[in-house]
């Protein structure tokens, strides 16, 4: 259903953590411009955490309001509350949306069958495509492929993001349940070998701040361009790598902060990055081709 470069939009916010709706229309123009194909509004790279549900709502409407139907809006609406899961999709729905996201339930650590149910009750809920999403290193909770596959018979759930950054496991979902749904990694580093072994595309951090590279890698990479995709990759592969050098969405913040894209702030717990990964943040950016303000 979806395809490509799809990015996992950062949340900008002023210095005291107040959302800041101008700067989150710059954003969406900035990838507009240099073909995301497809904006994932408030996933976990959007700080979804820590925003409230009026919030998380409103952040989803504006992307929706911004983007005027130029690009698909996937909105990320997990929680670990199946309840609030709902809600928060339903909300993402009549926003318009062309899809959610649900990242697995993080910190309850439910059984299969419970991750099982949770997202059959979500999807049976709200008749909104659904896309599964699998981080394990983050929800402490890894959804194994056979639950996948049960997940695959529902109808509305389309999609899974794999994120382990294992193409293995990419490609038993996908020779267990590739024609029912589609494929995308999660993992930027791994994304090109994902696609070479069936994935449509990659939800990306590093395409917040590099696009046009993100891009032109998915186009190549889907063409069956080996050549010219792994050209691309071996540009953005210190970026891919730095932009975890805090806790994710840290760096990706502070470097599109000193593109001059969006004020510094973030939320609580987490913080601006240390200065002392400043300069290494700034030569991954100059490697692959990206400029800078401050």
């Amino acid at each position: 259903m979806f395809h490509g470069s799809m990015v996992a939009l950062v949340t900008p916010m002023r210095d005291g953590g107040d959302l800041d709706q101008e700067a989150l229309e710059r954003l969406v123009e900035f990838h507009l411009d240099n073909g995301t194909d497809a904006i994932v509004a408030v996933g976990t790279t959007g700080e979804s955490a820590t925003l409230d549900e009026h919030e998380h709502c409103e952040v989803i409407r504006q992307v929706v309001r911004a983007t005027r139907g130029r690009a698909p809006v996937i909105a990320g609406t997990g929680a670990n509350s199946t309840r609030e899961a709902i809600e928060l999709t339903r909300c993402a729905m009549q926003a318009g949306a062309d899809a959610c996201l649900l990242v697995t339930p993080y910190y309850n650590k439910p059984t299969q069958e419970g991750l099982y149910l949770h997202h059959k009750a979500v999807a049976e809920a709200v008749p909104i495509p659904q896309i599964l999403y699998n981080v394990p290193g983050r929800s402490a909770c890894d959804m194994l492929p056979e639950t996948v596959e049960r997940l695959a018979s529902v109808s509305n759930i389309v999609g899974i993001k794999e994120a382990t950054g294992d193409v293995a496991r990419v490609r038993d979902i996908l020779a267990r349940c590739g024609e029912r749904m589609d494929v995308y990694s999660g993992d930027d580093a791994t994304a090109l070998e994902a696609m070479f072994a069936g994935a449509k595309g990659v939800i990306s951090v590093t395409a917040n701040v590099a696009p046009r590279g993100m891009h032109d890698l998915c186009v190549a990479a889907l063409a069956g361009n080996r050549q010219q995709a792994q050209a691309i990759d071996d540009g953005l592969q210190v970026l891919h790598k730095e932009l975890f050098l805090e806790s994710n969405p840290i760096p990706v913040k502070w470097s599109l902060y000193a593109m001059g894209l969006i004020p510094a702030g973030i939320r609580l717990p987490l913080t601006v990055l240390a200065e002392r990964y400043h300069d290494a943040m700034r030569r991954a950016l100059s490697q692959a081709g990206v400029s800078v303000e401050r």
